[in-house]
């Protein structure tokens, strides 16, 4: 992948307060179970270079493989040909302040299903707010 390119789109980021230990949070975004019940079904293992699945409803089976992995403060994997995720943790006074990166966002590239980047990153980014508040709401419940 190309980063260098002058067409690159400025990743979505998403950062929230939970209330709730590190630990909670990293076993909520790091481990197949946590994943399932904010995002998607999925058959990840928090292994490096692990290559598992994000059931992405009407998308199919997108493939992804864990890239970075430094419990409990940051995972990153990639997500199907362009894109990457990660998550970042960060241990607060009154809890864990969690921020979503989703990268590889191209101008004039196209998904697998044909969309251009630019729209489909229009709405993933108000996407992911609702996303974002289901792990709150997994979290600190």
């Amino acid at each position: 992948m190309d980063h260098n390119t002058n067409n690159q789109l400025p990743d979505i980021r998403q950062t929230i307060l939970l209330n709730a230990p590190i630990q909670k949070v990293w076993e909520s975004v790091a481990t197949s179970e946590g994943i399932a019940a904010w995002f998607m079904p999925n058959d990840f293992q928090p292994e490096l270079d692990f290559e598992f699945h994000l059931e992405a409803g009407p998308f199919g089976k997108s493939p992804c493989k864990v890239t970075v992995l430094d419990p409990p403060n940051r995972l990153s994997f990639e997500w199907g040909k362009d894109w990457s995720l990660t998550f970042e943790l960060i241990e607060k006074d009154n809890g864990t302040e969690f921020t979503l990166i989703h990268s590889g966002w191209i101008a004039d590239k196209v998904t697998e299903f044909g969309q251009a980047h630019n729209e489909v990153r229009d709405r993933m980014s108000g996407g992911w707010v609702g996303i974002v508040a289901k792990l709150k709401a997994y979290v600190e419940g």
